[in-house]
């Protein structure tokens, strides 16, 4: 083969990646991890041999679009256990990671799911043992309540995910609220400091609003 040939299809090939990882980067964002493939390949403007030559299934591609969301999760858990105050170390986690799923609904579910391969599967493990970390350094400080685990945190992670499944669109802020009321329950040695103000609730138009667009998408 004619050497600048060979360098001209490498060339192409990693464009067609490129395109193919910024197109999934969006729908994985807009639609979650499930989107059709068929529908990331037309967004690509690729065929659909095309994209599984670059990613032979739906597990490599999304290892290449949640490598960095997962990198961040690891740096915000680890941050969390270097916070002057470890309930604000805890709090201030919390807020980063229902934020991190409020912004990208691959993320909303990438956090919350397990993987099978190491790419993924590590540094949420590294993670999810940071957390745990913090979590007891809040605990000892007694900020945080003795019986929270990891565990509780997890669940936290999924009811937010809910939230933002009914109010994504009608009221884009609401967990805000939602995570600032869970955080005021989990608190504890409040007697010499009042509870921060919560973020505003959403309307009742709002509200109505979330709740027939997740009747309808029911």
């Amino acid at each position: 083969m004619n050497a600048c040939k060979g360098r001209g299809l490498r060339k192409d090939a990693e464009l067609n990646r490129e395109r193919i990882v910024a197109a999934a980067r969006v729908a994985f964002r807009e639609g979650g991890l499930d989107v059709p493939l068929e529908e990331i390949a037309r967004r690509a403007e690729v065929n659909i041999a095309t994209l599984y030559r670059r990613f032979p299934d739906r597990e490599a591609l999304i290892e290449a679009i949640l490598a960095d969301r997962m990198a961040e999760f690891v740096e915000a858990a680890e941050a969390a256990e270097l916070a002057d105050d470890p309930w604000e170390g805890f709090a201030g986690l919390v807020e980063h990671i229902c934020g991190m799923q409020a912004a990208d609904q691959g993320v909303t579910e990438g956090l919350t799911s397990c993987f099978p391969g190491a790419a993924l599967e590590s540094p949420r493990a590294r993670a999810l043992d940071a957390i745990d970390r913090v979590i007891e350094r809040a605990r000892r400080a007694g900020t945080l309540r003795a019986d929270f685990t990891g565990q509780d945190l997890m669940l936290i992670m999924m009811a937010n995910a809910g939230v933002l499944g009914s109010t994504r669109c009608a009221a884009p802020e609401a967990w805000r609220r939602l995570i600032g009321l869970i955080l005021d329950a989990c608190r504890t040695g409040r007697a010499d400091r009042a509870a921060p103000p919560l973020p505003p609730a959403p309307s009742a138009e709002d509200m109505r609003n979330a709740m027939l667009t997740a009747r309808l998408h029911r």
